[in-house]
Protein backbone atom coordinates (compact mmCIF):
# COMPACT_ATOMS: atom_id res chain seq x y z
CA UNK A 1 0.00 0.00 0.00
CA UNK A 2 1.32 3.31 -0.64
CA UNK A 3 1.55 5.95 1.97
CA UNK A 4 0.67 10.03 1.77
CA UNK A 5 3.83 11.73 1.20
CA UNK A 6 4.20 14.28 3.93
CA UNK A 7 6.36 17.54 2.91
CA UNK A 8 8.32 19.19 5.37
CA UNK A 9 8.26 22.73 6.05
CA UNK A 10 11.07 24.56 5.08
CA UNK A 11 14.05 25.96 7.77
CA UNK A 12 13.34 29.65 8.20
CA UNK A 13 16.98 30.57 6.95
CA UNK A 14 17.23 29.33 3.50
CA UNK A 15 20.19 28.05 1.88
CA UNK A 16 20.57 30.13 -1.45
CA UNK A 17 23.68 29.30 -2.82
CA UNK A 18 23.68 25.88 -2.06
CA UNK A 19 22.43 22.93 -4.50
CA UNK A 20 18.57 22.10 -4.17
CA UNK A 21 17.09 18.97 -6.02
CA UNK A 22 14.22 20.46 -6.19
CA UNK A 23 15.61 22.66 -9.00
CA UNK A 24 17.73 19.47 -10.20
CA UNK A 25 20.61 20.37 -8.68
CA UNK A 26 21.49 24.09 -8.87
CA UNK A 27 20.98 26.58 -6.21
CA UNK A 28 18.17 29.21 -5.77
CA UNK A 29 20.66 32.01 -6.94
CA UNK A 30 21.09 30.31 -9.64
CA UNK A 31 17.34 29.70 -11.02
CA UNK A 32 16.55 33.13 -10.54
CA UNK A 33 19.65 33.86 -12.73
CA UNK A 34 19.10 31.56 -15.49
CA UNK A 35 15.61 30.33 -15.27
CA UNK A 36 12.94 32.45 -13.24
CA UNK A 37 11.21 35.03 -15.84
CA UNK A 38 13.18 33.44 -18.69
CA UNK A 39 12.84 30.21 -19.80
CA UNK A 40 11.11 26.71 -19.00
CA UNK A 41 12.61 24.40 -16.60
CA UNK A 42 12.20 20.08 -16.32
CA UNK A 43 13.18 18.66 -13.23
CA UNK A 44 12.91 14.96 -12.62
CA UNK A 45 12.89 13.88 -9.07
CA UNK A 46 12.56 17.15 -7.97
CA UNK A 47 11.17 16.00 -4.77
CA UNK A 48 13.20 12.69 -4.49
CA UNK A 49 11.78 11.07 -2.06
CA UNK A 50 8.99 9.43 -4.59
CA UNK A 51 12.24 7.79 -6.36
CA UNK A 52 13.45 6.73 -3.61
CA UNK A 53 10.38 5.45 -1.89
CA UNK A 54 9.61 3.60 -5.39
CA UNK A 55 13.50 2.04 -5.06
CA UNK A 56 12.21 0.57 -1.58
CA UNK A 57 9.50 -0.92 -2.94
CA UNK A 58 6.71 1.64 -0.84
CA UNK A 59 5.38 3.99 -3.10
CA UNK A 60 4.35 7.26 -1.65
CA UNK A 61 0.65 8.61 -2.65
CA UNK A 62 0.07 12.60 -2.46
CA UNK A 63 -0.34 14.22 0.78
CA UNK A 64 -4.08 14.67 0.19
CA UNK A 65 -6.27 12.14 -0.84
CA UNK A 66 -8.74 12.28 -3.99
CA UNK A 67 -11.56 11.81 -1.15
CA UNK A 68 -10.65 14.77 0.91
CA UNK A 69 -10.26 16.79 -2.64
CA UNK A 70 -13.81 16.30 -3.62
CA UNK A 71 -15.10 17.07 0.13
CA UNK A 72 -13.65 20.32 -0.49
CA UNK A 73 -14.78 20.80 -3.69
CA UNK A 74 -18.41 20.47 -1.81
CA UNK A 75 -17.20 22.83 0.46
CA UNK A 76 -16.34 26.73 0.17
CA UNK A 77 -13.16 26.24 -1.23
CA UNK A 78 -12.79 28.14 -4.38
CA UNK A 79 -13.37 25.41 -7.26
CA UNK A 80 -13.88 24.39 -10.90
CA UNK A 81 -14.59 21.40 -12.93
CA UNK A 82 -13.40 21.23 -16.29
CA UNK A 83 -14.51 18.86 -18.97
CA UNK A 84 -14.03 18.35 -22.16
CA UNK A 85 -15.77 16.72 -25.82
CA UNK A 86 -17.28 19.84 -26.02
CA UNK A 87 -15.83 21.89 -23.20
CA UNK A 88 -17.50 23.24 -20.57
CA UNK A 89 -17.03 24.42 -16.36
CA UNK A 90 -18.67 24.83 -13.76
CA UNK A 91 -17.59 26.97 -10.81
CA UNK A 92 -18.10 24.79 -6.85
CA UNK A 93 -19.47 24.46 -4.63
CA UNK A 94 -20.44 21.26 -5.97
CA UNK A 95 -22.98 18.38 -5.19
CA UNK A 96 -21.88 15.11 -4.37
CA UNK A 97 -23.26 13.61 -7.54
CA UNK A 98 -21.86 16.60 -9.97
CA UNK A 99 -18.54 15.74 -9.04
CA UNK A 100 -17.69 12.41 -11.93
CA UNK A 101 -16.12 9.69 -10.14
CA UNK A 102 -12.23 8.32 -11.52
CA UNK A 103 -13.47 6.25 -13.74
CA UNK A 104 -14.83 8.87 -16.43
CA UNK A 105 -12.73 10.41 -18.32
CA UNK A 106 -12.22 13.60 -19.88
CA UNK A 107 -12.79 15.91 -16.81
CA UNK A 108 -10.47 17.89 -14.50
CA UNK A 109 -10.97 19.62 -10.87
CA UNK A 110 -9.48 22.23 -9.65
CA UNK A 111 -8.95 23.75 -6.50
CA UNK A 112 -7.29 27.33 -5.63
CA UNK A 113 -6.00 28.30 -2.20
CA UNK A 114 -5.49 24.92 -1.04
CA UNK A 115 -2.46 26.12 1.42
CA UNK A 116 -5.45 27.31 3.70
CA UNK A 117 -7.26 24.36 3.73
CA UNK A 118 -4.41 21.93 4.41
CA UNK A 119 -0.61 21.97 5.93
CA UNK A 120 0.68 20.09 2.98
CA UNK A 121 0.13 22.74 1.13
CA UNK A 122 1.24 25.14 2.85
CA UNK A 123 4.47 23.23 3.71
CA UNK A 124 5.09 23.54 -0.10
CA UNK A 125 4.75 27.27 -0.38
CA UNK A 126 7.35 27.03 2.36
CA UNK A 127 9.87 26.01 -0.25
CA UNK A 128 10.33 28.89 -2.49
CA UNK A 129 10.23 31.97 0.19
CA UNK A 130 13.33 32.76 -1.83
CA UNK A 131 11.03 34.35 -4.33
CA UNK A 132 9.36 37.63 -2.23
CA UNK A 133 6.14 36.89 -0.64
CA UNK A 134 4.54 39.62 -2.44
CA UNK A 135 5.16 37.74 -5.41
CA UNK A 136 2.93 34.74 -4.01
CA UNK A 137 -0.47 33.92 -5.60
CA UNK A 138 -1.41 30.45 -3.83
CA UNK A 139 -1.21 26.94 -4.28
CA UNK A 140 -3.87 25.35 -6.65
CA UNK A 141 -4.95 21.81 -7.21
CA UNK A 142 -6.24 19.71 -10.06
CA UNK A 143 -7.31 16.44 -10.04
CA UNK A 144 -8.54 14.29 -12.84
CA UNK A 145 -9.84 11.87 -14.43
CA UNK A 146 -7.94 9.82 -17.89
CA UNK A 147 -7.54 12.44 -20.41
CA UNK A 148 -8.46 15.20 -18.22
CA UNK A 149 -7.02 18.86 -18.78
CA UNK A 150 -7.78 22.38 -19.29
CA UNK A 151 -6.77 22.79 -22.61
CA UNK A 152 -3.87 24.07 -24.74
CA UNK A 153 -3.34 27.58 -22.71
CA UNK A 154 -1.13 30.50 -21.30
CA UNK A 155 -0.53 31.92 -18.08
CA UNK A 156 0.11 35.52 -17.40
CA UNK A 157 2.57 34.92 -14.39
CA UNK A 158 4.92 32.46 -13.29
CA UNK A 159 4.15 28.77 -12.38
CA UNK A 160 5.62 25.64 -10.70
CA UNK A 161 3.81 22.54 -11.45
CA UNK A 162 4.68 19.43 -9.52
CA UNK A 163 3.13 16.10 -10.17
CA UNK A 164 1.99 14.29 -6.75
CA UNK A 165 0.31 11.83 -8.50
CA UNK A 166 -0.16 9.59 -11.38
CA UNK A 167 1.56 10.65 -14.82
CA UNK A 168 0.83 13.58 -16.87
CA UNK A 169 1.64 14.69 -20.56
CA UNK A 170 2.93 18.11 -20.97
CA UNK A 171 3.32 19.66 -24.28
CA UNK A 172 4.79 23.16 -24.32
CA UNK A 173 5.39 26.22 -26.72
CA UNK A 174 7.28 29.34 -26.82
CA UNK A 175 5.00 30.57 -29.93
CA UNK A 176 4.22 34.42 -30.50
CA UNK A 177 0.41 33.94 -31.84
CA UNK A 178 -1.41 33.26 -28.62
CA UNK A 179 -4.10 34.21 -30.00
CA UNK A 180 -7.48 32.23 -28.18
CA UNK A 181 -10.72 29.81 -29.61
CA UNK A 182 -13.65 32.29 -30.26
CA UNK A 183 -17.17 30.92 -28.80
CA UNK A 184 -15.28 28.36 -26.02
CA UNK A 185 -16.09 28.97 -22.15
CA UNK A 186 -12.60 28.50 -21.40
CA UNK A 187 -9.30 30.55 -22.62
CA UNK A 188 -8.07 28.03 -25.21
CA UNK A 189 -5.47 28.91 -27.49
CA UNK A 190 -6.40 28.79 -31.35
CA UNK A 191 -3.48 27.16 -33.10
CA UNK A 192 -1.20 25.41 -30.67
CA UNK A 193 2.13 24.19 -32.11
CA UNK A 194 4.25 21.62 -29.54
CA UNK A 195 8.00 22.19 -29.35
CA UNK A 196 8.67 20.32 -26.46
CA UNK A 197 7.20 17.28 -24.80
CA UNK A 198 6.99 15.36 -22.04
CA UNK A 199 5.59 12.77 -19.24
CA UNK A 200 6.10 13.97 -15.39
CA UNK A 201 5.77 11.39 -12.88
CA UNK A 202 5.25 11.75 -8.82
CA UNK A 203 7.93 13.61 -7.81
CA UNK A 204 8.63 15.95 -11.09
CA UNK A 205 7.96 19.34 -11.62
CA UNK A 206 8.47 21.58 -14.15
CA UNK A 207 8.88 25.89 -14.33
CA UNK A 208 6.82 27.75 -16.69
CA UNK A 209 7.59 31.49 -17.16
CA UNK A 210 4.59 33.76 -18.40
CA UNK A 211 3.58 33.24 -21.48
CA UNK A 212 4.68 29.89 -21.99
CA UNK A 213 1.75 27.70 -24.28
CA UNK A 214 1.05 25.02 -22.71
CA UNK A 215 -0.98 21.87 -22.79
CA UNK A 216 -1.22 18.88 -19.92
CA UNK A 217 -3.32 16.04 -20.31
CA UNK A 218 -3.41 13.45 -17.66
CA UNK A 219 -2.69 9.83 -18.49
CA UNK A 220 -3.70 8.42 -15.58
CA UNK A 221 -7.10 8.55 -13.50
CA UNK A 222 -6.46 10.60 -10.06
CA UNK A 223 -3.85 12.19 -11.62
CA UNK A 224 -2.70 15.34 -9.25
CA UNK A 225 -0.97 18.59 -10.08
CA UNK A 226 0.19 21.04 -7.42
CA UNK A 227 0.64 24.85 -9.29
CA UNK A 228 2.20 26.78 -7.28
CA UNK A 229 1.33 30.17 -9.16
CA UNK A 230 2.64 33.95 -8.29
CA UNK A 231 0.90 36.76 -9.49
CA UNK A 232 1.99 39.68 -11.37
CA UNK A 233 -0.67 43.17 -11.17
CA UNK A 234 -0.95 46.05 -13.08
CA UNK A 235 1.31 48.88 -13.00
CA UNK A 236 -2.31 50.53 -13.05
CA UNK A 237 -3.51 48.45 -10.23
CA UNK A 238 -0.61 49.01 -8.49
CA UNK A 239 -0.60 52.63 -8.96
CA UNK A 240 -4.51 53.14 -7.76
CA UNK A 241 -4.46 51.28 -5.10
CA UNK A 242 -1.04 53.73 -3.91
CA UNK A 243 -2.77 56.33 -4.91
CA UNK A 244 -6.05 55.56 -3.22
CA UNK A 245 -4.32 54.68 -0.02
CA UNK A 246 -2.38 57.67 0.21
CA UNK A 247 -5.24 60.04 -0.64
CA UNK A 248 -7.05 58.00 2.49
CA UNK A 249 -3.22 59.26 4.38
CA UNK A 250 -3.79 63.27 3.66
CA UNK A 251 -7.13 62.91 6.22
CA UNK A 252 -4.15 62.79 9.08
CA UNK A 253 -2.48 65.91 7.81
CA UNK A 254 -4.46 69.23 9.60
CA UNK A 255 -2.60 71.47 7.19
CA UNK A 256 -4.65 70.37 4.57
CA UNK A 257 -7.69 71.14 6.30
CA UNK A 258 -6.97 75.01 5.50
CA UNK A 259 -8.89 76.89 2.98
CA UNK A 260 -8.06 77.92 -0.39
CA UNK A 261 -7.63 81.51 -0.30
CA UNK A 262 -6.41 83.97 -2.80
CA UNK A 263 -5.97 87.25 -2.00
CA UNK A 264 -3.97 88.56 -4.40
CA UNK A 265 -6.27 87.79 -7.19
CA UNK A 266 -6.81 90.16 -10.05
CA UNK A 267 -9.31 90.71 -12.34
CA UNK A 268 -9.65 87.92 -14.95
CA UNK A 269 -10.85 88.07 -18.60
CA UNK A 270 -10.85 84.40 -18.82
CA UNK A 271 -12.91 83.07 -16.01
CA UNK A 272 -13.47 79.65 -17.66
CA UNK A 273 -9.80 78.86 -16.82
CA UNK A 274 -8.41 77.38 -13.83
CA UNK A 275 -6.89 80.34 -11.51
CA UNK A 276 -3.14 80.31 -12.00
CA UNK A 277 -2.98 81.08 -8.16
CA UNK A 278 -4.94 77.95 -7.49
CA UNK A 279 -2.50 75.91 -9.54
CA UNK A 280 0.42 77.48 -7.78
CA UNK A 281 -0.65 77.02 -4.25
CA UNK A 282 -1.39 73.20 -5.50
CA UNK A 283 2.18 72.96 -6.75
CA UNK A 284 3.42 74.26 -3.41
CA UNK A 285 1.40 71.80 -1.48
CA UNK A 286 2.16 68.90 -3.54
CA UNK A 287 6.06 69.94 -3.92
CA UNK A 288 5.61 69.89 0.59
CA UNK A 289 3.63 66.30 0.73
CA UNK A 290 6.66 64.80 -1.57
CA UNK A 291 3.87 63.05 -3.71
CA UNK A 292 6.57 62.62 -6.94
CA UNK A 293 8.64 60.61 -4.49
CA UNK A 294 8.56 56.49 -4.87
CA UNK A 295 8.68 56.34 -0.73
CA UNK A 296 4.78 57.82 -0.72
CA UNK A 297 3.67 55.35 -2.52
CA UNK A 298 5.30 51.96 -1.49
CA UNK A 299 3.07 51.43 2.24
CA UNK A 300 -0.01 51.60 0.14
CA UNK A 301 1.37 49.94 -2.38
CA UNK A 302 2.56 47.20 0.40
CA UNK A 303 -0.49 47.48 2.43
CA UNK A 304 -2.58 46.48 -0.74
CA UNK A 305 -0.69 43.28 -1.96
CA UNK A 306 -0.68 42.35 1.99
CA UNK A 307 -5.09 41.87 1.37
CA UNK A 308 -6.31 38.73 1.92
CA UNK A 309 -7.83 36.80 -0.89
CA UNK A 310 -11.71 37.74 -1.34
CA UNK A 311 -12.80 34.26 -0.25
CA UNK A 312 -10.90 34.53 2.81
CA UNK A 313 -12.78 34.31 6.04
CA UNK A 314 -11.37 34.41 9.53
CA UNK A 315 -12.67 32.64 12.82
CA UNK A 316 -11.64 34.25 15.72
CA UNK A 317 -10.65 31.52 18.83
CA UNK A 318 -13.75 30.20 20.30
CA UNK A 319 -12.27 30.71 23.95
CA UNK A 320 -10.48 33.56 23.15
CA UNK A 321 -7.18 33.65 25.59
CA UNK A 322 -7.51 36.77 28.41
CA UNK A 323 -4.52 39.54 27.14
CA UNK A 324 -2.26 37.65 30.06
CA UNK A 325 -2.81 34.04 29.38
CA UNK A 326 -2.06 35.19 25.39
CA UNK A 327 1.37 36.42 26.68
CA UNK A 328 2.17 33.45 29.00
CA UNK A 329 1.38 31.12 25.97
CA UNK A 330 3.67 32.76 23.73
CA UNK A 331 6.62 31.87 26.03
CA UNK A 332 6.09 28.47 25.10
CA UNK A 333 3.87 27.72 22.25
CA UNK A 334 4.68 29.10 18.17
CA UNK A 335 2.42 32.13 17.08
CA UNK A 336 1.64 32.05 13.36
CA UNK A 337 -0.27 33.34 10.65
CA UNK A 338 -3.80 31.60 9.75
CA UNK A 339 -3.07 30.08 6.17
CA UNK A 340 -5.38 33.13 4.99
CA UNK A 341 -3.00 35.43 6.35
CA UNK A 342 -0.46 37.85 4.32
CA UNK A 343 1.91 39.51 5.88
CA UNK A 344 4.51 41.81 4.16
CA UNK A 345 6.43 44.39 5.62
CA UNK A 346 8.20 47.96 3.58
CA UNK A 347 11.88 48.46 5.27
CA UNK A 348 10.17 48.79 8.96
CA UNK A 349 6.37 48.95 8.76
CA UNK A 350 4.64 45.39 8.69
CA UNK A 351 1.29 45.46 6.96
CA UNK A 352 -1.00 42.42 7.87
CA UNK A 353 -4.15 41.88 5.57
CA UNK A 354 -4.39 45.60 4.12
CA UNK A 355 -3.40 46.88 7.51
CA UNK A 356 -0.56 48.35 8.76
CA UNK A 357 -0.16 46.88 12.62
CA UNK A 358 3.34 48.70 13.43
CA UNK A 359 1.65 51.72 13.18
CA UNK A 360 1.39 53.57 16.57
CA UNK A 361 2.48 50.44 18.38
CA UNK A 362 5.11 49.75 21.46
CA UNK A 363 8.89 49.15 20.00
CA UNK A 364 8.49 45.39 21.87
CA UNK A 365 5.25 44.97 19.43
CA UNK A 366 6.93 46.23 16.52
CA UNK A 367 9.77 44.46 16.86
CA UNK A 368 7.58 41.00 17.25
CA UNK A 369 5.52 41.57 14.12
CA UNK A 370 8.83 42.52 12.15
CA UNK A 371 9.96 38.74 13.65
CA UNK A 372 6.16 37.24 11.78
CA UNK A 373 6.71 39.19 9.32
CA UNK A 374 10.18 37.69 8.25
CA UNK A 375 9.87 34.07 9.75
CA UNK A 376 5.97 33.49 9.67
CA UNK A 377 6.61 32.45 13.28
CA UNK A 378 6.99 34.03 17.08
CA UNK A 379 7.82 33.15 20.37
CA UNK A 380 8.94 35.82 22.82
CA UNK A 381 8.83 36.14 26.39
CA UNK A 382 8.36 39.77 26.52
CA UNK A 383 4.94 38.83 28.21
CA UNK A 384 4.01 42.28 29.53
CA UNK A 385 4.98 44.39 26.55
CA UNK A 386 2.75 42.36 24.02
CA UNK A 387 -0.53 41.90 26.44
CA UNK A 388 -1.91 44.70 24.65
CA UNK A 389 -1.80 46.19 20.81
CA UNK A 390 -2.18 45.09 17.51
CA UNK A 391 -0.31 41.76 17.81
CA UNK A 392 -3.47 40.74 20.76
CA UNK A 393 -6.40 42.33 18.49
CA UNK A 394 -5.14 40.31 15.42
CA UNK A 395 -5.20 36.66 17.39
CA UNK A 396 -8.69 37.86 18.36
CA UNK A 397 -9.36 38.23 15.22
CA UNK A 398 -8.30 34.67 13.84
CA UNK A 399 -5.53 36.27 11.94
CA UNK A 400 -2.78 34.93 14.18
CA UNK A 401 -3.24 31.55 15.74
CA UNK A 402 -1.09 29.56 18.08
CA UNK A 403 0.74 26.19 16.42
CA UNK A 404 -0.54 22.95 17.29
Amino acid sequence: MSKPYQPPQAPQNLPLNEPWALFGGISPEQFMTRYWHKKPLLVRAAIPAFSLANQSGKPLASPISTLELMNLARQDTKSRLIKANPWRFDSGPFAKKSIPSLSKADWTLLLQGMEAHHRSAANILSWFRFIPDARLDDLMISIAGLGGGVGPHFDSYDVFLIQMSGRRQWRISEQKDLSLSPNLPLKILHNFQAEQEWILEPGDMLYLPPHIAHDGVALDAGCQTWSVGFRSPSFKELLQEGLWRLAESLEDIPELEKKFADPMQKATACAEQLPEELIAQLKVKLSALKLDQIDRFLPGITAYLSEPKQQALFDGPSNPLSPKRFTARLATRKLVPSPQTRILSHQKQVFCNGEEVSKDQSKEVTLAWQTLSANKSLISRDTKALQEGSLYKAYLAGWLVFED
